[in-house]
């Protein structure tokens, strides 16, 4: 029997790939996040919810693994300058040393053009902060999006993982790629938040690649 090559395409891809839609409540429910510096809450039925605290916030899905691939997931903040800090962490080997995507609201709206390149920020903590980067690699680490969502709703984010970079995609528009400033040690995944800053995340589904 002959094989058509779109056929042995879909097989090869789906060797390759594992899509999982991960319902952040039923992961709360059971147990099963890890939840640092916060506390956590079941937000509109399916999201979750972390809470405002001093500090750097993470909630660590203990039981999903993921090293390479592609994260599709809905974050809301709030227009809150300088306190609304919200996003993805990957490679997380311990509470305080992982890497993060990271989106800062309160910048969707601003009209001064260096405030505007910083809607939305990649760091390695805790080797490569924010403001090390920006000292340093000043540009390169964070993004500004044409077409900035409302800062108090929901936005769509996909960030796509490969061994040395990461792209990222606000509501389908691209507008970030840099290169990753360590590989992957760890599977493991959760979501941020930054100092001071509450956030909500829903609809989180992950395309592994390995």
């Amino acid at each position: 029997m002959k094989l058509s090559l779109s056929f042995l395409l879909i097989i090869a891809i789906s060797e390759r790939c594992f899509s999982q839609s991960v319902h952040l409540s039923d992961q709360l429910n059971k147990n099963q996040i890890t939840v640092v510096n916060r506390e956590i809450s079941v937000y509109e039925a399916e999201g979750i919810e972390l809470n405002a605290r001093e500090g750097d916030g993470l909630a660590i899905l203990s039981q999903i693994e993921f090293k390479s691939g592609t994260i599709d997931l809905e974050i809301r903040g709030e227009n809150n300058p300088g306190k609304s800090f919200v996003g993805f962490a990957f490679n997380v080997q311990n509470d305080s040393t992982f890497e993060a995507v990271y989106f800062r609201p309160f910048n969707f709206v601003v009209q001064e053009p260096i405030r505007k390149s910083h809607m939305a920020q990649y760091i390695f903590h805790p080797v490569y902060t924010w403001y090390k980067l920006r000292e340093e690699r000043t540009g390169e680490y964070e993004g500004e999006m044409q077409a900035p969502p409302d800062p108090d709703d929901w936005f769509k984010v996909k960030i796509r993982i490969k061994d040395h970079k990461v792209n990222v995609f606000v509501n389908g528009e691209a507008f970030m790629e840099v290169d990753r400033l360590t590989y992957s040690t760890s599977s493991k995944v959760g979501l941020w938040v930054g100092n001071g800053s509450s956030g909500r995340f829903k609809n989180l589904v992950i395309l592994d690649s390995e």
